[in-house]
């Protein structure tokens, strides 16, 4: 099947079939995937937590609002987490780069703006991974939904993650055919091409 063809399949699942889990072997798949995900000058602020545990998911699902059922329905939650101390960023991901990256992008283009800025900019490279993570479940039949309606203060407490902040987390299973948002239930909306997409 072509990207395209799995483009035009892939949607944000709303509920999932439980009697189908992800397997172990897919997991661990999707784990050295997500590890191999692309950051802007591979800088990489950011940590990936497959909880399978059914106690530690329900925990979370109830700090979930609307998405609750679908997590207590999958078997496996992503979580993704970014890099909360920049000094510690800086030292354990920044330090290690070519010198030309941290001289001649990261300390005049991202640092030199702040904080603030620069937290940003950490955020959006867990962000980048998470398209790449959604297309590696569609490639092998999955369905996942990227949820940023989650808790992220509770989110950090119950998964005890010390340096690290929840941005947002991802159901991975099986669609329950009977789903309403089924793209043969409800036809996946877009704008036309050409509202979306310009060539010079």
């Amino acid at each position: 099947m072509s990207f395209l063809d799995l483009a035009k399949r892939r949607y944000a699942t709303k509920k999932y079939d439980p009697t189908k889990k992800v397997s172990a072997e897919q997991i661990e798949e999707l784990k050295e995937i997500i590890r191999l995900s692309p950051s802007s000058i591979n800088s990489q602020p950011w940590k990936f937590t497959f909880v399978t545990n059914e106690v530690v998911k329900k925990e979370l699902a109830s700090k979930s609002y609307m998405n609750e059922n679908s997590i207590n329905d999958v078997g496996l939650l992503v979580v993704f987490s970014v890099m909360e101390d920049i000094e510690h960023f800086e030292q354990r991901n920044i330090s290690i780069l070519p010198e030309a990256w941290r001289t001649g992008f990261y300390e005049p283009i991202v640092r030199s703006n702040g904080d603030v800025a620069t937290k940003s900019w950490m955020e959006s490279q867990v962000y980048l991974s998470l398209g790449y993570f959604l297309s590696a479940c569609i490639s092998m039949g999955l369905d996942a939904t990227p949820m940023e309606g989650i808790d992220r203060t509770a989110y950090k407490e119950i998964l005890a993650q010390n340096g690290f902040a929840p941005l947002f987390a991802v159901t991975v299973g099986y669609a329950d055919t009977s789903d309403w948002a089924h793209p043969t239930v409800l036809p996946k909306l877009r704008f036309e091409l050409d509202e979306v997409v310009q060539s010079i």
